[in-house]
This record gives C-alpha cells, sequence and structure tokens, in this order.
C-alpha cells in the first residue's frame, strides 16, 4: 500500500511539473478541493434531541434528557457507509437547538446534561474513531443560529460560537469538511462575523474545505433535493453575497458562475427520507433505488458531491429500512460501473498538444483522472474517436476534466456511427470534475466525443464507457378526491400487483390494470405496490391515505390568482395548485368537510418553491362560525429549502370545518401564498 501511494504521489507531482506548459485557465481549486472532489459521495448524519421529539428544527427549550439513545454504535455507521461505497460522513455535531454532541464547555446543553451514559458520553468521539477504523473521512457540522444559548444575539455571541467551533476542530482528528448553515431564523438575529469562524477552522484544520452557500471551499446546490443544473460551474462569484439571505439567487447555486471569480464548486444535499431527522413515520417512505439513482446522477454525473442525509434513529442506529436501500443502491452503481467498454477502444483526437511528455491521447481511456489529453492552446474545439474491433452495446458515458488547470468545457456533443453515417445521440454543456450521460442503449464500432466550444484549449483526464443493466422502476401510487387509487410505471408493459392488507405483494396478489376494478378508499388505507416483469420484481412502494376529500368544499377563501381557484387545494391532486392574488398577508382558506370527522391533526403540501408558508395557524369548527384557539400553530421547519409535505399533529378533536390561516411567508419577497393540497389526520 505505501509502495503504491507513493507511486502515486509521484505521478501526481510529475503531472503537475509538466502540466506547467499548459496555461491555467481561470480561478483554480486547491489540492483539498480536488480531493473533496474525488471523494464524490459521502454520507450526511441528522442526530439530537430532533431525533426524540419529531422535529427537524428544536426551539433549544427541550430537556436535555430527551436524548437517550440506549444503543448507540458509531462503528454501525461506519460500516454501513463504508459498505454503501460512501468516502466519509458529517454529523450535526450543533443544529439551530444549540445541543451540543459532546461536552461542551461553552454550553449546558448537552450531551453531559443528557440521560445517555448518564452523561459521560461524546458522540464525536465515537464516530471520529469510527471513521478512522472503517478508513472514511470524518466532517462537522456546527450551525451558527443557536436558540438555547443565552449570549445568542449579543455581542459575545460571535466569541462563544468561535471557541465552540474551536474546541471541536482541535479536538477530534482531521476534518475534511465543516458544514455551516447559514440559517439565522427566530426573533433574534444575530450578525455572524463569517471571516472570524474561517480563521478557526483554518487554524486547526488548514485542509478542511468550508461549505456554505459560498463557500469558500465548496458551496450549496439551491436545493434540498440533491441534484446540480444541467450546466454546473465549479467558479461562483462571492462578491456582494454571504450565507443565508445574502445568498446568491438559486439558478446561480444551482449553476455557478461561468468565469466565476472563486473555485466554489457545488454540494448536492438530500435526505434519503422525507425529513432531515429520523420519524417513525417515516420507516416507510425511504427513497426507492430509483430515485436515488436520479439524485445519484443529477450530482456526481453534473460535476457535484452529493452529501446523502441517513438519519440515525432513536437506538442511536441506522435504521435496517435505510441501510437495506443503501446496499441495493452500491449494488446497482457497481454493476453499472463495472466495466469500462473505453478500455478496449483504440482512442484518437483531432489535435494533440506537441511537446509535453504529460499528455497523451492514450491518458483519455487509462482508468484514472491523474493523467490527461489536451489540445494546443490555439484549439478550443477538437473531436476524440473511440474505435473497437467489434461493435459495443453502452448506455452510459463518462466524461472527466482535468480539474486542477481549471474548468474549460462549454458544450460537447456525443455520436455513434451507425450505417455509415455518424448519428448524434448527446449534445450537453459543461463537464467539470465528472459527467455522467444516461443514454438508451446504443450499439457501435465507433463514438466519438466533439468539443464544440471551450473557454481555453480543453484538458480531459477521462473517457469511459458503460453497460448499465436496465432497472425495473417501482410504481407510482396516487389517489383522486374522490377515494380512486391510481397505480403507474416508468417501466415499459409491466405487470403490476397490489394489497390493500399490509403484506407484500407477489405475482399471486391482486393484479392492477387502468381499465380492470377500481381501488376506492374514500376513508383511506394502506396500498403496497410491486412491478413485475418475466418473473423479477421491482421494489415495493407504499402508499398511506387518510379520508379522501370526496365530499369537501370551499367555504371562504382569499381571492384567487387566474387560473389558481382554491378548489385546487383539495382536489387530491398536487399537480393542481391554490394561488392567492399577490396581497399582503394573512391568507386564509375555509373548508367544510361535509361530515363530522375526529381530527388528530392536519397537512400542507407546498406548490414547490411559490408561496411557501412558513407561519401557520389551524382551527377547527363544529358549526363554522364558532372557532376558538387555534389546534395548532407554529413553523413550517425547513420548508423553504426544503418544501415537502408537512403533518402537523394535534390533541384529538371533532368537527366538521376547518380553517387554515397563511401567516407569513417563508419568502419575504413572496406576498402571495400558495398550496398545492391541505388534508387532515384521522387515522
Amino acid at each position: 500500500m505505501k509502495k503504491n501511494t507513493l507511486l502515486l504521489a509521484g505521478l501526481l507531482g510529475f503531472n503537475m511539473a509538466m502540466a506547467q506548459d499548459i496555461k491555467p485557465y481561470g480561478a483554480l481549486p486547491s489540492k483539498a478541493q480536488v480531493a473533496w472532489n474525488d471523494m464524490e459521495y459521502y454520507m450526511f448524519i441528522h442526530f439530537g434531541p430532533n431525533t426524540f421529539t419529531n422535529k427537524e428544527w428544536g426551539h433549544g427549550d427541550e430537556d436535555p434528557k430527551v436524548f437517550n439513545p440506549t444503543h448507540l454504535d458509531a462503528r454501525q455507521w461506519a460500516r454501513t457507509a463504508k459498505a454503501a461505497g460512501m468516502k466519509g460522513i458529517v454529523i450535526t455535531a450543533k443544529h439551530h437547538d444549540g445541543f451540543c454532541l459532546w461536552p461542551s464547555k461553552y454550553s449546558t446543553h448537552t450531551v453531559r446534561e443528557s440521560a445517555w451514559k448518564n452523561g459521560k458520553g461524546d458522540v464525536l468521539a465515537e464516530l471520529s474513531a469510527a471513521c478512522k477504523e472503517y478508513g472514511l473521512k470524518f466532517g462537522v457540522y456546527l450551525s451558527p443560529w443557536d436558540r438555547n444559548h443565552p449570549e445568542y444575539g449579543k455581542e459575545g455571541y460571535n466569541q462563544v460560537f468561535a471557541n465552540t467551533l474551536n474546541e471541536v476542530l482541535s479536538g477530534y482528528g482531521p476534518v475534511f469538511e465543516q458544514w455551516f448553515d447559514g440559517a439565522n431564523g427566530g426573533n433574534i438575529k444575530q450578525p455572524y462575523d463569517w471571516n472570524l469562524f474561517h480563521s478557526v477552522v483554518y487554524k486547526n484544520q488548514p485542509n478542511a474545505v468550508i461549505f456554505s452557500d459560498v463557500g469558500p471551499g465548496c458551496r450549496w446546490v439551491g436545493n434540498e433535493n440533491g441534484i446540480a443544473g444541467t450546466t454546473n460551474w465549479s467558479t461562483l462569484n462571492v462578491k456582494g453575497f454571504g450565507p443565508g439571505v445574502a445568498a446568491p439567487a438559486t439558478k446561480v447555486l444551482n449553476e455557478g458562475n461561468e468565469d466565476g471569480e472563486q473555485w466554489i464548486p457545488a454540494e448536492c444535499d438530500v435526505s434519503i427520507r422525507p425529513g432531515w431527522f429520523y420519524s417513525p413515520e417515516t420507516n416507510d417512505k425511504v427513497k426507492s433505488v430509483s430515485s436515488l439513482l436520479d439524485i445519484y446522477y443529477g450530482s456526481v454525473g453534473r460535476n457535484g458531491n452529493l452529501i446523502l442525509n441517513v438519519p440515525v434513529d432513536r437506538d442511536g442506529l441506522i435504521h435496517p429500512n435505510d441501510s437495506t436501500r443503501l446496499m441495493e443502491l452500491r449494488r446497482v452503481l457497481d454493476a453499472s460501473f463495472k466495466d469500462n467498454l473505453a478500455k478496449k477502444a483504440v482512442v484518437t483526437a483531432t489535435n494533440t498538444r506537441n511537446g509535453n511528455a504529460a499528455v497523451k491521447v492514450a491518458h483519455l481511456n487509462d482508468g484514472t483522472n491523474t493523467t490527461y489529453w489536451a489540445t494546443g492552446d490555439d484549439a478550443t474545439t477538437a473531436t476524440i474517436t473511440l474505435t473497437f474491433k467489434q461493435s459495443v452495446t453502452f448506455n452510459r458515458i463518462v466524461l472527466q476534466e482535468y480539474i486542477a488547470l481549471g474548468q474549460r468545457v462549454k458544450a460537447f456533443s456525443v455520436e455513434v456511427l451507425e450505417k455509415g453515417a455518424w448519428k448524434e445521440i448527446a449534445k450537453e454543456t459543461t463537464i467539470g470534475h465528472k459527467r455522467i450521460l444516461r443514454l438508451s442503449d446504443y450499439t457501435a464500432t465507433q463514438v466519438r466525443i466533439n468539443i464544440l466550444d471551450a473557454k481555453a484549449a480543453p484538458v480531459i483526464s477521462e473517457v469511459q464507457l458503460y453497460k448499465a443493466p436496465g432497472l425495473l422502476t417501482t410504481p407510482q401510487i396516487t389517489r383522486k378526491a374522490n377515494g380512486q387509487v391510481i397505480i403507474s410505471s416508468e417501466s415499459t408493459d409491466p405487470v403490476i400487483h397490489y394489497t390493500l392488507d399490509g403484506s407484500e405483494p407477489t405475482l399471486k396478489s391482486p393484479q392492477y390494470t387502468s381499465t380492470g376494478k377500481e381501488i376506492l378508499l374514500p376513508q383511506g388505507g394502506l396500498v403496497k405496490a410491486k412491478a413485475f416483469l418475466k418473473g423479477t420484481g421491482s421494489e415495493t412502494t407504499k402508499a398511506s391515505f387518510d379520508v379522501a376529500p370526496a365530499k369537501w368544499t370551499i367555504v371562504s377563501a382569499g381571492e384567487a390568482a387566474k387560473d389558481h381557484d382554491a378548489v385546487n387545494a383539495i382536489d387530491g391532486d398536487n399537480a393542481t395548485l391554490y394561488v392567492t392574488k399577490d396581497k399582503a398577508y394573512p391568507h386564509e382558506l375555509i373548508v367544510d368537510l361535509g361530515e363530522t370527522l375526529s381530527l388528530k391533526g392536519f397537512t400542507y403540501t407546498p406548490a414547490g418553491e411559490r408561496g411557501i408558508i412558513y407561519d401557520y395557524e389551524f382551527y377547527t369548527s363544529a358549526d363554522g362560525k364558532s372557532w376558538g384557539t387555534p389546534a395548532a400553530s407554529g413553523q413550517f421547519a425547513n420548508i423553504k429549502n426544503s418544501p415537502v409535505l408537512q403533518t402537523v399533529p394535534f390533541k384529538a378533536r371533532s368537527a366538521r370545518y376547518i380553517r387554515f390561516v397563511a401567516v407569513s411567508p417563508a419568502d419575504e419577497k413572496q406576498v402571495a401564498a400558495a398550496i398545492a393540497e391541505l388534508g387532515v389526520v384521522t387515522r
């Protein structure tokens, strides 16, 4: 192992020396950023009091004794991440509630005050040791927002946070990434001293990559779906911007800036479940393999890194549903990228730089991104051709630039030789660290990559071809307002079987067809479905429904914007929206349920990024006149960044009428409120 390490170091040193002939272009990555990009895929762990309270954003007033994971095993977390093919773990050492997963001397809201190990535990110590044991890199998330600390919002808080940060970064070994959340919410605003915070990081961990909306090490991709832009530059303009509310526009975060001031590549964050923290209600809502593959190709495959959140459960373990899904994803990825067909090809190029021993066309298919090919300085276009002795069938193309010299390619296309003529099968923009194209199956003896435009002489390290196995996608389950269940699949001609009793669907279970007997669940129920093709089954998908809005009617609503009637909020279809006109908050909606129900909560589905509601009040009434105090009120935590279904429980009460009040928006620039669906919880 030592010999191989020395050989790789020598090779990198040789390449960098020879690369001096190639003039670097634009903002460049540091060695730490290059190594960070090579990690590609690692685990996020959200863990803390919220795990036990079913909250996404705790208020800091929770009893620390609620934190008591009696079977916590950080080695299980690391073992799972390693088996999943991940390269590291980043943990929420301190979230917005201020609870510290280590016994900080700068807080009284820590594991020391918890019931776990009688206050003698230290999660960070256990996880850093486990990462070292399993060869994983260790990273930490510390939120500067602290809803517990008495100094928050006062002049001295920034130094308190700097001391806290120093405590973590000096006490637990090497840290590959420092994750900063720019959240600064609640009624108290704290001006953050980012220069101070960054200096603490670099003093203790000079090779750490700092994450925030604007880096400086890596940037937020602008959403919590894990998807980067189809055009994605690793460079970003940062002057005049900052983390949190001062961040650049979402589109800029998603795509970067061509010729941006600094090298700040995109990190794509997403959770394997609907929420970031564990909740027992989401045990059956772990993302499918097909969904995770979409995320992988939309992040790693679009010049980003993927940080996939896998929340630890109340026992202190990664739940079996999550770990099983991670292993299934690993098997598909391993099978997809097992055999690099390009290694069998003879590679040629229309232009290759002369006089530089490090530049070889043979490096394009040697299987390593530490070597490269480049054109001469006067060429910003070129064609790379792969020629095979016998036809090969492929459906994946992987391209990589040698990013140590900058990101250069603006546009490229892919062609195959078909019946003596070249056929274009793809046309895209940026490449960067890695670009993966998912294609239909193509069979050819020649494949060529056309660099159509570049900022400077293109420097490409890898061209790879693969034949990924087909994947039977999981069915999708929806329900109409009248209670009719619809099951569909993106796969071609699958046979779909379903159950309504909670059992696993098999080939002997009832078969679903769009023209067959209707499945009606007006009072709600659990549906499980599975697609089968030639005896092979997909993953099982589940959907749990409550009372359908078949009898519901709108009693009162604010004025709706054109073509966005209030009835769209209760039609059972997330694709139709109720959007109010651009008038000041609050907005309200009153609904007659058509019958008296025992209500235990309500649900709100946002309309994507449009008109997201933050503060809310929810009332119930027997007669539609007397409303009393709200059954529930508060904020939809993190909803601006993660606009997903919100479920709010409350103490059971009988009612026929409901009144939903949008008190304030998640984005102060949007004065309209929007609802995709409003529902109730009775089960």
